[in-house]
């Protein structure tokens, strides 16, 4: 964010001033607190004009899955009429949810690797081309987020890196990697549990998803999907004898780095190591 006024805004001058005096703690300051805490508000809403919006210009919305080159096959995983998932009570894992940053050197079924993806990001119902139903909610059902996998640890995948398909209900492998363990705890600024995990969920986000229906008013509900998401996860790993512990403090040119995307139209937003615990 280096500018405040696009075309679709109509910005409140108490606000736009306050870019004049940029933050005196930063490295590279860009944003001040006040104006950090406005995208944060809802009085962005009242600025954006959305008669401008790319939805309502008419504008083609981005695809709800990124498009999965030819040369790479689908592994299919396990659904809910298949996997051997056992039953949890829903009180008890939100009374027992915790952040686990010590893992047992155990490895995920793919079952469970299958069921954490589908909690996470699974597929309800597909409406149309442009909408999906999933199990986790999302402002005006956008779901910006792709799924990458830091796979170590789970029965019948090697390792590697992953990327979930929710439409599918399918991953694909697109790299393995070299000491993988050692490029996961340094993406992550030198936390070791991530380079410790059966698997390390890492979210990227592809913002035009939601700037198509909201454009600048589209950053905090971005933020607060993502918190959607991440929370389905702990409830799922309490389902399955696992645990994660959801990480945002993390190098962002390592880790979009290691999934291998762009950092401008396609970047990592979120990371959750998840691995066995001790019971």
């Amino acid at each position: 964010m280096t500018s405040m006024p696009s075309a679709s805004v109509r910005y409140d001058k108490r606000y736009s001033d306050t870019w004049k005096d940029y933050g005196k703690y930063m490295r590279y300051p860009k944003i001040t607190t006040q104006s950090g805490r406005y995208y944060l508000t809802d009085r962005i809403r009242e600025e954006v004009n959305f008669y401008l919006t790319q939805q309502n210009t008419g504008e083609t919305p981005p695809a709800v899955q990124k498009q999965v080159p030819d040369d790479l096959p689908l592994i299919r995983l396990p659904g809910p009429d298949s996997w051997d998932i056992p039953g949890c009570d829903l009180q008890a894992a939100i009374a027992n949810r915790q952040s686990h940053r010590s893992f047992t050197p155990a490895s995920l079924s793919c079952d469970e690797l299958a069921f954490l993806l589908w909690a996470t990001q699974g597929v309800r119902k597909k409406l149309h081309e442009t909408a999906v139903l999933r199990t986790v909610p999302s402002a005006g059902c956008r779901h910006p987020f792709e799924t990458y996998l830091a796979v170590q640890r789970v029965e019948g995948l090697s390792p590697g890196i992953y990327r979930y398909l929710p439409l599918d209900h399918a991953v694909v492998c697109l790299k393995k990697v070299d000491k993988l363990a050692e490029q996961l705890t340094a993406a992550s600024h030198g936390q070791r549990f991530c380079g410790q995990s059966a698997v390390t969920f890492l979210w990227t986000v592809i913002p035009s998803r939601t700037e198509w229906r909201y454009a600048e008013a589209s950053y905090k509900v971005i933020a607060l999907d993502a918190g959607h998401v991440c929370q389905n996860l702990y409830l799922g790993c309490e389902a399955v004898g696992a645990g994660t512990c959801a990480i945002a403090a993390y190098s962002q040119p390592l880790a979009d780095a290691l999934v291998e995307v762009d950092g401008e139209d396609e970047f990592v937003i979120y990371i959750a190591p998840v691995g066995k615990v001790k019971k």
